[in-house]
């Protein structure tokens, strides 16, 4: 009996989520192309929200100045000068940035895209966030935003894919694979902790299962293959986490001595077992708010 239950369980599940995706697809379909248009004109950030088809504005994304970043130099100025490319209407790779956690990389594109659009005054990029869990409704967005004008760089911040998702496939169609292909005007950047969007044992149970072994894996890694650009992203070293830690010190003016400021962020580090970019700026935080500073 709880077998069946659990079998039907699993079908509502699956008819649930065609019907969202058809509504979707409906709403993203029947959506005047000036709409987006009007849209994208309001702002330099946007969040997609697929429920309603639209492109929520945000007026003020949360970034760091590129000199804040430190110890990701090389995939910085890769980055940029990619970025540039780009807004100037030149060739440009999609970007995978990938590696350990809390080293920067979601920051980094958020800075990079501030960066680019100080110095082009009068073609700014437009950056939108595509969340995780929407990534199947990208084909829609897509076609939304096909012919506009303005240069987009779409993002997704932690993509990964589990074992019994297939929406990689979606993904894989919208960067390059699909009839339509992805629109000039359009780049993808995506961070994740996995260099090939997907986790090793899914990988392993593919081969071991498959009939053609090699074939169910490489259908699986060639999702990552549509990203032109990897970017690795690698725990920083000691030194390069206490150069983190003095370039937030000195930007937001921190009263504090050169030995005592190692001293605590050495015992910060030590006490949360890890060093990284996202760690330095949780102990400035903390600094910042013992020493009754602001942030700002």
């Amino acid at each position: 009996m709880s077998n069946d239950l659990s079998k039907l369980e699993k079908l509502l599940a699956r008819l649930a989520k065609v019907l969202r995706k058809q509504t979707l697809e409906k709403t993203a379909g029947d959506m005047p192309h000036g709409t987006t248009s009007a849209a994208i004109a309001k702002a330099d950030a946007f969040v997609w929200e697929p429920e309603g088809g639209e492109l929520i504005p945000i007026t003020k994304v949360a970034h760091l100045p590129l000199s804040l970043l430190k110890g990701i130099d090389r995939q910085r100025d890769t980055l940029v000068e990619n970025t540039k490319r780009f807004a100037d209407g030149l060739p440009a790779n999609n970007a995978l940035l990938w590696g350990a956690r809390g080293m920067g990389k979601s920051s980094l594109i958020k800075s990079v895209h501030a960066a680019v659009n100080a110095e082009c005054k009068n073609h700014k990029l437009a950056l939108i966030e595509i969340p995780r869990e929407d990534i199947s409704t990208l084909p829609q967005l897509l076609r939304r935003l096909r012919g506009e004008k303005r240069q987009i760089l779409l993002f997704c911040d932690d993509l990964s894919f589990d074992k019994d998702d297939t929406s990689y496939k979606s993904l894989k169609a919208a960067l390059e694979g699909g009839v339509e292909g992805r629109p000039i005007n359009v780049l993808f950047y995506a961070t994740s902790n996995r260099r090939h969007l997907m986790p090793r044992d899914m990988m392993e149970n593919e081969r071991s299962t498959a009939i053609n072994p090699s074939e169910a894996v490489e259908e699986k890694v060639s999702l990552s293959d549509r990203f032109g650009l990897w970017l690795g992203f690698h725990n920083c070293t000691q030194d390069e986490y206490l150069a983190m830690i003095h370039g937030y010190a000195a930007h937001f003016s921190l009263k504090i001595s050169s030995k005592e400021l190692n001293a605590r962020a050495l015992s910060w580090s030590a006490a949360r077992g890890s060093r990284s970019g996202r760690v330095a700026w949780q102990f400035i935080q903390e600094l910042a708010g013992s020493l009754g500073a602001k942030l700002a």
